[in-house]
């Protein structure tokens, strides 16, 4: 089992590191298909994410790529609303016992919406114009930043995903940045919000530590491997069979 489960986080760090398609759209899905219970592999991922997260963090602040005021503001709705989902989790468990089929139910309709931002990423990146939003200091656009942070951050807490592919494209319509400053700044962000969400799912009891260790040891080299072979590697091909697969298990986990 332990073998295996380094094998699979082996196997998703390579095609993060490919694609730069977020880990957790692919990670979450496999982990329930397997057997994990659905809280398990939503806590488990988001304190995996927090950790592999976290060198990302550390290099982009050496660079100085993170628009903090930008962050911040995210973080003002996106913290607070994870830490409210998964304390209806905690509520719905308690009263009604059905949190695990709510994760499930709503991890397949978020996957759906994660596949559709990969697909507009990967194929209108470079086609997107200034628009107004993006003209518009942040200052002005302080109230939407904390609403998108707030929506976004919700389905976070709940399914684990959504940390950097939706929080991404807001960001790449909405407000003006830089390449490096756009991923710097999506990865610091996410970092917080995953490493929040994490502890509180831990403080909840659903988290496996030896599972997050086993695929630590696999995600690691994978990445380092998946981002040295990036460039000679099509990436567009590879992102459309990946959001292939992420909608089919969508399906599967809803159901149809």
């Amino acid at each position: 089992m332990s073998i295996g489960i380094a094998l699979m986080g082996l196997l998703v760090g390579l095609l993060v590191g490919l694609t730069g398609v977020g880990g957790a759209a692919l990670l979450t899905p496999v982990l329930i298909m397997v057997g994990i219970q659905p809280s398990i592999a939503v806590g488990t991922d988001l304190v995996y994410n927090s950790i592999t997260k976290l060198f990302g963090v550390i290099q982009h602040w050496r660079q100085k790529t993170i628009n903090f005021k930008l962050m911040k503001y995210l973080a003002i709705g996106s913290v607070p609303s994870a830490a409210g989902a998964i304390l209806i989790l905690q509520v719905f468990e308690k009263y009604f016992h059905n949190q695990e089929q709510i994760i499930k139910h709503g991890l397949g309709y978020v996957l759906i919406l994660v596949a559709t931002a990969i697909l507009i990423k990967t194929f209108f990146d470079n086609k997107i114009r200034p628009n107004r939003w993006q003209l518009r200091p942040i200052e002005e656009k302080r109230t939407l930043t904390i609403l998108i942070g707030a929506g976004f951050g919700f389905i976070v807490g709940l399914t684990s995903i959504g940390s950097g592919s939706l929080f991404a494209l807001a960001m790449l319509y909405l407000y003006r940045l830089k390449g490096s400053e756009l991923v710097g700044t999506d990865i610091a962000h996410a970092f917080l919000l995953v490493t929040v969400a994490g502890l509180l799912h831990a403080n909840a009891g659903s988290v496996n530590y030896m599972l997050v260790g086993n695929l630590l040891i696999g995600s690691i080299p994978g990445v380092l491997i998946g981002s040295t072979l990036s460039s000679k590697v099509p990436t567009k091909p590879l992102r459309t069979v990946i959001s292939a697969v992420i909608i089919v298990s969508a399906l599967k986990l809803i159901g149809l």
